[in-house]
């Protein structure tokens, strides 16, 4: 890439939660192979791991052959056609594998853009199921440190606090948060009896209870018990609000088993899922639901799902997700992602020897440092560049999402980079 180049994307391209007018660097990308990507560090080609799978996407890299093959079949078909009144092959194939794969009764499946409207017409489910039975059941129940995405009802049930949202928190539904799920070694007896009280108070009103199982992402890299969602779950079934599982970011084994609800022994009423349901290489999500909710929907007043997403269906990422399931299911994911898991253990256990380290902890393929203070990223980013290593931090956590091939040596390499950044910057 031109310096010229560089100086057009600076002057006028947005990049994710970044100022305009004041942008953070960014670096060029040349390409991207197996796990590693081929950058540009001051004019020099460098090539480094990456070890956030490109926001926890590219579970299987980058130039994956069977993806490659995939997407150059369906562009040979067709790339796009509405679906709105048409279907097509991709869709019927991919909705195949997801009802197989989604836990036993979720088989009606609703395709969407991203994970973030997977959640927006998940919630728009559960209201609509409520108007059907002419409750006015208008609010969610979730807990704080959430993240659920960017667009308006997501961003409702994201942390109003501590969440990357909360400058919006004047235009958004008012919805009830629990505290924070205490961590697994944590005692649950006072959080149970506080967030029981306040589900109470509210009953008639909720609509649904919205979670991400096991695993906050974006809101934190907070890892909770299982008998914290099982223990919502309840609630909700006992109040009549229906169950959301938020499964994007952990999802397809990530946190070490095919959904993170499997851990929890709960099925949910709709599950979410995106970002590594293509592998990366194209945006589309889905929300799973029951043949009771989706009956529900359909006797609301609008008697239909109002949702349609131009892009709903894709082809091109229909199948290139059809060929992203097959590659999953091709090996053993739970034991290589527990392979990953020990690694990730192993490698960064040595960071809790660090004075500006507050806590490690790791589940399935994820590796988190949260430290004692907000994280310098432009430092932090530039010291795991030197030794190879691409990351994100945000907040105070440095943590990492490896693609799932990553050898050995790959994690090695990651968690030294990690521990050594964070020394380097913050002792």
């Amino acid at each position: 890439m031109s310096g010229e180049q560089l100086a057009f994307d600076r002057e006028h391209l947005w990049h994710p939660y970044s100022s305009m007018t004041a942008p953070t660097r960014v670096y060029p990308v040349d390409s991207a192979a197996g796990v590693r990507l081929r950058l540009q560090r001051d004019g020099r080609p460098v090539e480094v791991v990456d070890a956030m799978s490109s926001w926890w996407a590219a579970q299987h890299g980058y130039a994956v052959p069977e993806l490659d093959a995939a997407v150059r079949d369906q562009l040979g078909r067709m790339s796009h056609v509405m679906f709105g009144g048409l279907t097509h092959e991709p869709a019927v194939e991919l909705g195949r594998r997801l009802v197989d794969l989604a836990p036993a009764g979720l088989d009606k499946v609703f395709l969407a853009d991203s994970g973030s409207v997977s959640v927006e017409v998940a919630m728009k489910m559960a209201w609509q199921a409520h108007a059907a039975s002419g409750l006015s059941r208008t609010k969610m129940f979730t807990v704080r440190g959430g993240y659920h995405g960017d667009t308006f009802s997501p961003m409702s049930v994201t942390d109003p606090d501590g969440g990357m949202h909360s400058m919006y928190g004047g235009l958004l539904i008012e919805h009830v948060f629990a505290d924070k799920p205490p961590a697994p070694d944590e005692p649950l007896d006072t959080w149970i009896e506080e967030t029981t009280r306040l589900f109470e108070q509210h009953a008639d009103e909720i609509a649904a209870v919205i979670i991400e199982p096991l695993l906050q992402g974006a809101g934190g890299m907070h890892v909770y018990s299982p008998d914290a969602v099982r223990h919502l779950a309840a609630l909700a079934r006992r109040h009549g609000a229906l169950v959301i599982f938020d499964e994007i970011a952990t999802g397809f084994w990530r946190t070490g088993t095919r959904w993170a609800g499997d851990r929890c022994d709960v099925v949910p009423d709709i599950l979410c899922v995106g970002k590594a349901l293509t592998g990366g290489y194209l945006t589309l999500a889905a929300a799973i639901t029951t043949a009771d909710v989706a009956a529900r929907v359909d006797a609301s007043p609008a008697g239909a799902m109002m949702h349609g997403p131009t892009f709903m269906a894709n082809p091109l990422a229909c199948a290139v997700a059809c060929a992203n399931l097959d590659l999953l299911a091709s090996y053993d994911v739970a034991a290589t992602v527990g392979r990953i898991e020990a690694d990730l253990t192993q490698g960064l256990a040595p960071a809790g020897e660090l004075a500006s380290v507050a806590g490690v902890r790791t589940i399935g393929a994820v590796g988190v440092l949260e430290l004692r203070e907000p994280v310098d990223v432009a430092r932090v980013t530039e010291a795991a560049l030197d030794r190879g290593v691409w990351v994100r931090p945000f907040r105070n956590l440095v943590y990492a999402m490896p693609p799932f091939i990553c050898t050995r040596a790959d994690i090695a390499t990651i968690t030294a980079a990690m521990i050594g950044a964070v020394e380097e910057v913050h002792g």
